[in-house]
């Protein structure tokens, strides 16, 4: 999760040009409820984790604005003040298949050092993470006005296009900027197998912006700047807005006038930022269903207060609750139940019981399962869990079974080794003892788990054991002391070639007449398979098929 530095001495500041005195231990016990953690609180600094659901609170600016009316009970500020402006921006068509979201805006006034910039190119790589996903979704530019001549257009070029890249003093090509500067080689994957690449011009020609890769260097940011001119382009139209509104968010705290672009999209319509709040409806029934309490008007208003919203009142849709149109976390519903929850408190929500019974259904097998364990165990072995994926190789072709029914394949297997989901428990066994034969002898293990067979999850067991002596009578005794644990007195072992098993020491399980599984000694053309060259027994068997002939003595 993203983190944060607020100096004490900013965070002072902001909170006593409100009026209001600020407390440090009152900050760390409630930030958590709107989305942030302190991680380390000193007398210079405050580091502050923010969940990944808060991107409108990356920045010291903006973390102030959201949680003054939450913790000081200000007036909540969802609304944008932006004044229409002259300046305007054409985007070319063709840059409708290239990068075709692309949004402008203009703060004037602002007081600017070398803090200010530093927060600022913080916050701007934060929502690269945190909205634009890496920049694919939406990348911001930031550019000194005073150094560029409105109006600005945006078009598409081609790779041998030449302009002076930030923090270079000659002209690079596309190309040449996509191989060898830094930022274009960490960001070329998200202009891959683009002919045409989009730049924007001011009217004498210049280069604003090679987005999503890097600025101009003639445009950059200094103290002396005053008036800041901010550019989104990406392909989310909504994390585009949010990432707008947040950076000029950010500059209005700092005392910037925030203003409006003309911007002619790509298909040809007239965009312009809209600062007003976002409304929502939720219904009543919805909140107090989920939340168990009934909330009157006035209890409804001051939550939403306290989230920076503002509580419209009741129709017959349900709640209309106007939140801060940069809050890109509100998605459903059930998001304004939360923020209610939030706003009115946790711990002061009504008690109530469940209407639900709580009690546990047991398994079916359950008893059985539990019973097989208790065997296991006490026989010494020692009970692991391996993974479901597996591959042909371990499940098939190492230990020489033939595939019990259909297989299940994975559609885009990770590795090469997860490829299907496993039919049999036993190589799993071989690959542990495999990777822990540094161990002393005897080694014995078994798992209980699900395999998939005709696309369908059946349940079995296996146990397998290393040690130097013992071969398969050691291996008959343990079957008959599993099997007198689980109240069978009538089975036999019948020889088998089919398997892992080493040929003659192989058999066959059987209780009345149906076969249950398999046991034998481990073959050790299969061991050296496994990089093991230890003597070994084991044995398969399915739960489902010895639950038929076994009776449960608890029912």
């Amino acid at each position: 999760m993203p983190t944060i530095s607020v100096s004490q001495d900013l965070l002072r500041e902001f909170v006593e040009n409100t009026g209001r005195k600020h407390d440090v231990e009152d900050l760390a016990f409630r930030l958590p409820l709107i989305g942030t953690d302190i991680d380390k609180c000193d007398e210079e600094s405050l580091e502050i984790e923010i969940f990944p659901d808060r991107p409108d609170l990356l920045s010291p600016e903006t973390l102030f604005h959201g949680m003054m009316p939450f913790l000081h009970n200000s007036p909540p500020k969802p609304r944008l003040n932006v004044q229409p402006g002259t300046i305007s921006m054409t985007v070319s068509p063709e840059l409708k298949n290239i990068r075709p979201i692309i949004l402008a805006a203009v703060v004037r006034g602002v007081s600017v050092d070398d803090e200010v910039i530093k927060r600022l190119m913080d916050h701007q790589e934060k929502l690269h993470f945190a909205l634009g996903r890496g920049r694919k979704r939406a990348s911001i530019g930031v550019h000194d006005l005073k150094k560029i001549s409105p109006p600005f257009r945006v078009e598409a070029v081609r790779r041998d296009y030449k302009f002076i890249p930030l923090a270079k003093d000659e002209e690079m090509t596309i190309s040449e900027i996509l191989e060898k500067h830094p930022k274009g080689i960490e960001y070329k994957d998200l202009l891959e197998g683009m002919e045409k690449v989009p730049v924007i011009l001011d009217s004498n020609d210049a280069v604003l912006s090679f987005p999503p890769i890097i600025n101009g260097d003639h445009t950059t940011v200094t103290t002396s700047t005053r008036d800041i001119f901010v550019d989104v382009t990406g392909l989310d139209i909504r994390a585009c807005e949010s990432a707008l509104m947040l950076v000029c968010l950010q500059l209005s705290v700092l005392g910037g006038k925030i203003e409006s672009v003309r911007v002619k999209t790509c298909e040809g319509q007239e965009w312009r930022l809209n600062g007003s709040p976002k409304e929502h409806v939720v219904p009543r029934n919805m909140v107090e269903s989920i939340l168990g309490n009934s909330f009157s008007d006035d209890e409804i208003i001051q939550a939403i207060r306290r989230m920076g919203g503002i509580y419209n009142g009741e129709d017959k849709n349900g709640l209309s609750i106007s939140m801060p149109r940069w809050r890109f976390d509100i998605l459903h519903p059930i998001d304004l139940v939360e923020e209610i929850a939030i706003g009115h408190g946790y711990d002061d929500l009504a008690y109530d019981v469940p209407k639900a019974p709580l009690t546990g259904i047991p398994r079916k097998d359950g008893h059985l399962r539990r019973r097989i364990r208790d065997g296991l165990q006490g026989l010494g072995l020692m009970q692991i869990q391996s993974l479901t994926l597996s591959n042909d190789d371990d499940q098939f072709n190492l230990v020489r079974w033939k595939p019990d029914g259909k297989i299940t394949r994975m559609t885009n297997p990770i590795t090469t080794e997860h490829t299907i989901l496993r039919q049999n428990i036993l190589p799993g066994l071989l690959r542990l003892l495999a990777a822990n034969r540094h161990h002393d002898l005897p080694q014995g293990v078994y798992e209980l788990g699900t395999v998939v067979i005709d696309h369908k999850n059946r349940e079995r067991f296996s146990f397998l054991v290393a040690e130097n002596s013992g071969g398969f009578a050691s291996l008959r005794g343990r079957i008959q002391a599993l099997m007198r644990d689980l109240g069978c007195k009538d089975w036999t072992l019948e020889a088998m070639k089919d398997g892992p098993w080493l040929e003659g020491r192989g058999a066959k399980i059987i209780v009345e007449d149906r076969v249950i599984g398999q046991c034998g000694e481990i073959d050790p053309s299969v061991s050296e398979l496994f990089e093991l060259n230890v003597p070994m027994s084991g044995a398969q068997i399915d739960i489902q098929d010895l639950s038929e002939v076994i009776k449960d003595p608890v029912h």
